[in-house]
């Protein structure tokens, strides 16, 4: 067994929910003989969900959707088991445009993406890939608000399903996912301490609140920056002091971006930071801390692996992750398996759905079904041996639920 087959083993073994999706998705052969383009982190979680897929009948063209969050070994493995693959650890971003392209060329009749790029394509240079396109499943809160900003301006051409806002999604991968990956990177990149230091986290949605939930974990004493009103509310009634960018940078030892915003951490930032400071990207896009600039005024060098050191005037130094892209991905294996699991589960009958359904929907971005959502709960709760209470018929009544609940 090769080492990337070792790393799909060990990510199946626990990902029962989706083995369980899969099964029922051989038995309905909803998928069978569907083309299904793929735009995904290529790393051993993603491997099994295009093996399910795959194994469902579904024909593959997979790519991954950040340069650097392939795993080299995983994607051999993949294309060894007969999905089609065309990404590459490192890829330059000409190199990783054409494999974009090269996936649509199967013209897929589902999508299934992670960032909105082979969306952005479809919708652009790649359109004649799309002429037999049912519909779209997006993962991540990037992915959705491109959908969104794509609907608003009336240019979106097929339905979409908005995997990323489905209660199985954001509540676990976005908040518990997000948490514990980013830190499981955040030290192995550096191998420093991280109780008794002092947290930046730049953005407080379900992304960012897992990030200082698990930082306070882990004993750091954590400062939440925001735009939004109301999360900086929560923020300040969870515990958290609340403070601008330009003054919580003064102190910080770690600075974490999760807003799926772009420039959040600027020049003029850096400049107010203290000697040694450490940067991290947890958002989609390497867009959050403008890498541009500081690289244009600052003079880099190769700290270690995954980690640049950065002179700024007065002899301050600054540390950053990962190029300051997806510092979970790019400096770890991504989120725990068990929480993919659910993410995957909820992407695979998603497409299952899109595939019955879509032919009959206009274009636009739609929510993941909510039989689609309990689904993926229950299978859950089943794995880990948990039964719930079930309503009273005078209970869904008065509740105004006519389905009753199963399992």
């Amino acid at each position: 067994m090769t080492r990337g087959q070792e790393k799909i083993a060990w990510a199946r073994a626990h990902m029962p929910v989706l083995a369980e999706v899969g099964r029922e998705l051989k038995e309905s052969r909803v998928l069978t003989g569907l083309r299904v383009a793929i735009s995904v982190h290529l790393e051993a979680k993603t491997a099994v969900l295009a093996l399910t897929l795959h194994e469902a009948g579904a024909e593959l063209s997979v790519t991954g959707s950040n340069p650097l969050s392939t795993q080299d070994d995983v994607a051999a493995a993949l294309a060894a088991a007969g999905p089609a693959v065309h990404a590459r650890r490192g890829a330059g971003e000409a190199e990783y445009r054409e494999h974009l392209r090269r996936v649509l060329e199967i013209k897929p009749q589902l999508v299934l993406d992670d960032g909105g790029d082979l969306t952005a394509l479809l919708h652009g240079e790649c359109e004649q890939a799309g002429e037999s396109l049912i519909g779209i499943c997006e993962e991540t809160t990037t992915g959705v608000l491109r959908l969104r900003e794509l609907a608003q301006a009336g240019k979106l051409r097929w339905p979409a399903l908005a995997v990323n806002d489905a209660r199985m999604k954001y509540l676990f991968d976005n908040r518990y996912g997000t948490g514990q990956s980013t830190w499981d990177a955040i030290m192995r990149a550096t191998n420093l301490l991280i109780t008794g230091k002092r947290v930046v986290i730049a953005g407080y949605g379900w992304c960012g609140r897992g990030i200082a939930l698990r930082a306070r974990g882990l004993g750091a004493k954590v400062t939440v920056c925001e735009v939004d009103p109301v999360r900086a509310a929560e923020a300040l009634l969870e515990g958290f002091p609340v403070a601008p960018l330009a003054e919580a940078i003064r102190e910080a030892d770690f600075l974490i971006t999760a807003t799926g915003c772009r420039d959040v951490v600027r020049w003029e930032h850096l400049l107010a930071a203290k000697d040694g400071l450490v940067l991290a990207n947890a958002g989609h896009f390497d867009v959050e801390i403008d890498v541009r600039d500081l690289r244009e005024r600052a003079k880099g060098r190769r700290a270690r692996e995954n980690v640049e050191e950065f002179s700024l005037p007065g002899g301050k130094r600054i540390y950053l992750l990962a190029a300051g892209r997806l510092v979970n991905l790019v400096a770890g294996d991504g989120h725990p398996v068990e929480i993919m699991d659910l993410s995957f589960a909820l992407q695979a009958l998603s497409l299952a759905w899109l595939a019955r359904k879509g032919a009959g929907l206009s274009p636009g971005v739609y929510p993941v079904p909510g039989a689609v959502d309990e689904r993926v709960a229950r299978l859950f709760l089943r794995s880990r041996g948990v039964r719930i209470d079930s309503l009273t018929p005078a209970q869904r009544r008065y509740l105004g639920r006519e389905a009753a609940d199963r399992g």
